[in-house]
């Protein structure tokens, strides 16, 4: 059995995706339902997009109609996925494919846009628009390094899986090969515990016939995250809690948030001054970036001084809807009960 032939049979059935074999929609929506797809599922699991995808196209069905969302909007409805960069280009790279009126459709004209690295080109390419590209996600990278056996480490062994996944890819049915890729990684050569004897791959899998196919691709030893912590505050006033805006640049730019006392997370290393009043600690509530693990104290202020600086009264009762990044949603949370 190729790998083609296992795609047809036990390809996911995915909203953005269309049948393995069928031919690709003439519908300028479907490029930009694969781009926004491939946007979301960077370092994000499918369980988890699915529903931010389906939200993000009722709401914004072409690259047009979010190429004029306001950036608020749009930050709060990746609310909660995590790695807010990538909606910030995202809106900058849906600006610009609508400014030249459409998606291009090879990867060199593909890696201009704003926010485009080399995997997500190839993707559309390959997918969008049956362009062959070589297509190498983190479940490419675990598959070509168990297939041919590659003892270099990672991140140095990149150059040798490209070129192995360059050898294989076809010139035909490029993005059912890519995705069958995708599925053959997360479906039967997972990170852990390998169902290698139902893969269509296994008589010519070297890392299988090396015995430890599982320790494939080698890397590198993980870094401690280093702890941090800060303080956020709740200021309460006739069931409206003050939010705030955060700088367009650093962790979490551009996100509504509590107002708190920087934590090393905003540009200039400053935080929002607590006005007069009494204070009182709620607890803290602890949430891991992928570059540290932060530690935040929420403290209630009373009184019924104005705070100083750029902000806004949201009900309480509808905090859910002011589109709070996961840190500070949890100490919304926290507040509330």
């Amino acid at each position: 059995m190729t790998l083609l032939d296992w795609y047809d049979v036990h390809a996911r059935n995915l909203p953005w995706r269309v049948p393995p074999g069928a031919e690709r929609p003439n519908d300028p929506a479907y490029p930009y339902r694969v781009w926004l797809s491939e946007v979301m599922l960077q370092q994000t699991t499918v369980t988890a997009v699915k529903p931010y995808f389906e939200k993000f196209t009722a709401i914004w069905p072409t690259v047009f109609d979010l190429a004029k969302a306001n950036d608020e909007d749009v930050m709060a409805a990746w609310a909660g996925l995590g790695y807010y960069s990538r909606a910030r280009n995202l809106v900058k790279c849906a600006r610009a494919v609508a400014a030249r009126g459409g998606f291009p459709e090879t990867e060199a004209e593909l890696l201009k846009l704003p926010g485009l690295g080399a995997y997500t080109a190839a993707a559309i390419a390959s997918i969008a628009f049956g362009k062959r590209a070589v297509v190498v996600d983190a479940n490419v990278e675990r598959v070509m390094s168990r297939l041919f056996n590659i003892e270099e480490p990672l991140p140095r062994a990149r150059k040798a899986i490209r070129k192995y996944a360059d050898k294989v890819t076809p010139a035909i049915r490029a993005g059912d090969f890519a995705q069958s890729m995708m599925d053959l990684g997360s479906q039967i050569c997972t990170n852990r515990a390998p169902r290698c004897l139902l893969c269509p791959l296994l008589n010519m899998c070297k890392g299988n016939a090396a015995g430890e196919p599982e320790r494939l691709p080698v890397k590198p030893p993980k870094k401690a995250k280093p702890a941090r912590s800060g303080t956020a505050y709740w200021i309460e006033r006739e069931g409206k809690v003050w939010l705030v805006k955060r700088p367009g640049t650093g962790m979490l730019g551009g996100m509504r948030s509590l107002p708190d006392d920087g934590w090393s997370a905003q540009a200039d290393g400053t935080g929002d001054a607590p006005i007069d009043g009494d204070m009182k600690s709620l607890g803290a509530v602890r949430h891991s970036f992928t570059h540290a693990h932060l530690t935040l104290e929420l403290v209630r202020i009373a009184g019924e001084q104005i705070p100083a600086g750029e902000g806004e009264w949201w009900s309480v009762s509808q905090i859910e809807e002011a589109g709070l990044p996961t840190l500070f949603a949890k100490a919304a949370r926290l507040a509330i009960a």
